[in-house]
């Protein structure tokens, strides 16, 4: 189970070998900005904006602070591929510090194999807070990278060549299982499936990738019923998918590329280059492949060319986290950042476990309407801003102890 220590957490670069940076700076800020990010809950922003309809500002925030209905990317979800992005950026620093304490491989692999399961039963433990049973979901985001985690840390012994095949080969098979499962007919009632009769369809080839209709879908609806449940599996709501954890292992992989070149020795100005090189190659391929038709870009069910478009957008922001923090030098501004980021597997059980109770506490001990401060319609900002804060306290409080959770 998740242990305490005091030097590092899951995913933070350890030491690393003579000659190259011993911590990246910039992944503990980045991965810090991310955390915030999800814990904030959007600051209430889409409820505010309900009030305020006719205002372009606070309908781009809203937008923003989101998730897209289905196609289209919001900063929202960004949220989790720089999640997956970001476990493989540390895996080369990882395997280098446990082959310099002298680790065998079979151990490595077996504590591999031992963090993938934590993983995903701390992720289905999370999701069933509430419930009056055990959730078996598979499709948030500890769970998928629990189930990916195993493969990642083999492909970490590989070359970088190997390695990027094995996420083209990932994608290419994932997008042929969809593109070759039969659409439903023109008699299919889609509202059985959770899709209503106003729901935007994909059309033509892109069809295959509609919500709730697709390959993935069919797997889960055997899959999920294998688990003991209130009542039969038929569809998930948000059209989330188990079998996500496939393509969003490409990107893993694709961090993991990124994290071998920013460990090798090459000077920091190519390593940066390089980043915004690869950044711009996702982002042109992910939108081509949408745009065309043949691939479109959904994040729910981490479609090939959303899996690339995300990989360019996650990979830039490690760039310019890394050209300002760990090139330029410029570091003290990112200290709220680091307090999160070294220690995120505490904020994201502390967010999913504690929200209400900060809540209810500010309400008892200030008052009903100690969110109304500003007035009735910014309460949700003012209220996910001070749980936020709490939470950002107690981190700062692990972060001085130099308490660190990990798996």
């Amino acid at each position: 189970m998740p242990a305490i220590e005091t030097t590092r957490m899951a995913g933070e670069p350890p030491v690393a070998t003579v000659g190259v940076p011993s911590r990246l700076t910039s992944l503990d800020a980045y991965r810090g900005f991310v955390m915030l990010l999800m814990a904030s809950e959007g600051l209430g922003i889409t409820q505010v904006a309900r009030t305020f309809k006719e205002s372009g500002f606070w309908q781009f925030l809203s937008y923003q602070t989101d998730h897209v209905q289905w196609g289209g990317c919001s900063l929202w979800d960004l949220i989790q591929p720089s999640f997956m992005f970001m476990v493989g950026v540390a895996m080369p620093y990882s395997l280098a510090s446990r082959q310099a304490k002298g680790q065998p491989f079979g151990q490595m692999f077996l504590h591999a194999l031992w963090r993938g399961l934590v993983l995903v039963f701390l992720g289905i433990f999370l999701r069933s807070v509430g419930r009056d049973q055990t959730n078996f979901t598979f499709e948030d985001v500890l769970t998928q990278i629990g189930l990916g985690y195993p493969l990642l840390f083999l492909l970490g012994w590989t070359k970088p060549k190997f390695q990027a095949g094995a996420a083209i080969s990932i994608l290419l098979l994932y997008w042929l299982a969809f593109a070759l499962y039969p659409l439903p007919g023109p008699e299919f009632d889609y509202q059985k499936v959770g899709v209503s009769a106003t729901w935007p369809h994909l059309h033509g080839f892109a069809a295959h990738w509609d919500k709730n209709t697709n390959f993935a879908a069919a797997f889960d609806q055997w899959f999920l019923n294998l688990f003991s449940r209130p009542k039969p599996f038929v569809f998930n709501g948000g059209g989330y998918l188990t079998l996500s954890f496939v393509p969003s292992l490409a990107t893993m992989i694709f961090g993991l590329l990124a994290g071998g070149l920013l460990r090798s020795p090459e000077p920091a100005a190519n390593k940066f280059w390089k980043l915004i090189g690869a950044s711009a190659m996702g982002l042109l391929l992910g939108w081509a492949l949408d745009a065309s038709g043949l691939c479109p870009s959904v994040k729910r069910i981490w479609t090939p060319s959303w899996a690339l478009f995300s990989g360019g957008w996650t990979c830039l922001l490690l760039a310019a986290f890394y050209g300002v923090i760990d090139i330029k030098g410029y570091a003290g501004w990112s200290f709220p950042l680091l307090v999160v980021g070294m220690n995120s597997i505490a904020m994201y059980c502390m967010a999913h476990l504690f929200e209400r109770f900060i809540r209810d506490s500010f309400k008892i001990h200030l008052g009903r309407r100690v969110f109304e401060v500003f007035g009735t319609a910014y309460a949700p900002i003012t209220e996910r801003a001070a749980i936020l804060l709490v939470l950002w306290l107690v981190c700062l409080w692990l972060y001085k102890r130099k308490i660190f959770l990990r798996i």
